[in-house]
């Protein structure tokens, strides 16, 4: 396992497209869903949840996905909606990273969906420490009320993010990154 300094250097998102079997072992998931929810949460709201795909309910999902999409776009092509149906099929794993806000009179909501994002920050982390690849995504799924609704995602929740996760077929490639000199002010 890598040092942890050395692991946040080298972190980079794997494309779905770009993984393959095996995926996380049940022990491993744990661990990951464990990580996941050692976050910072300010009044111990636990504003978050997952949702975790693998196996046949990736492709039930992906006819949830699409069977919305072609109800708002009567005409798209087959090979359109067949796109949308495997949206979730990449990855062997896909961990839905649901957020919601609780009223409190000391912590906002901004800072409640926060720790929904650290939360997928997390188990992106887990599954990159572990050896697996990981990527976290949205999408226009990410945002439809009614795929959200198709989901089990509660009216008064929404998605954070889909993390795919599964073993790279191929050596990631990391992307340019900022210079600190451009993102850091000294106050």
């Amino acid at each position: 396992m890598p040092d942890a300094i050395d692991l946040l250097k080298i972190r980079r998102s794997v494309k779905p497209r770009e993984m393959s079997g095996p995926g996380p072992s049940p022990a491993e998931l744990d661990t990951i869903l464990t990580i996941g929810a050692r976050v910072p949460d300010h009044g111990k709201l636990t504003p978050w949840r997952f949702i975790v795909f693998e196996g046949d309910a990736r492709a039930r999902a992906g006819e949830v996905i699409a069977q919305v999409f072609a109800g708002k776009n009567p005409a798209a092509l087959q090979t359109e909606i067949e796109i949308e149906k495997r949206r979730l099929m990449d990855a062997p794993l896909v961990i839905a990273v649901v957020s919601f806000t609780r009223p409190h009179p000391k912590v906002p909501p901004w800072e409640q969906e926060l720790s929904a994002g650290a939360s997928a920050m997390n188990i992106v982390t887990a599954a990159t420490a572990l050896g697996y690849g990981a990527n976290w995504l949205t999408g226009w799924f990410a945002f439809d009320r009614d795929v959200l609704t198709g989901l089990g995602v509660k009216a008064d929740e929404k998605l954070a993010g889909f993390i795919h996760i599964g073993t790279p077929s191929k050596p990631s490639e990391d992307r340019p990154r900022p210079a600190l000199a451009d993102i850091v002010t000294r106050f």
